[in-house]
């Protein structure tokens, strides 16, 4: 999926179903790798009962943490998402666009 903020950049998010990971290229923090870590589920838990989130583990950040970050800071209308249509310049299947 590709994300565009206007003025700032792309962001490209892919899946990488091998490594069991998400990679994410920012326009400001660059490429990081995010691996699906478990919360919970110890000995002492039921099993399923625990939960997940996508963490880039050389810091500790989560994927949304990042996002909502980032975004929040490039965006200078928070509530001003539109989604790219078909046959418009750039447009492509999973792309949206941020003005």
């Amino acid at each position: 999926m590709t994300i565009t903020v206007a003025g700032k950049g792309t962001y490209v998010l892919n899946k990488q179903p091998p490594n069991k990971q998400i990679w994410l290229s920012s326009p400001i923090s660059g490429p990081k790798r995010y691996d699906w870590c478990i919360i919970g589920e110890s000995q002492g838990e039921k099993e399923g009962t625990g939960s997940g989130n996508w963490i880039y583990t050389r810091e500790g950040e989560s994927l949304s943490h990042l996002m909502f970050k980032e975004l929040q800071v490039a965006i200078d209308d928070p509530g001003d998402f539109t989604k790219a249509e078909p046959g418009a310049s750039g447009w492509a299947p999973g792309t949206v666009v941020v003005y």
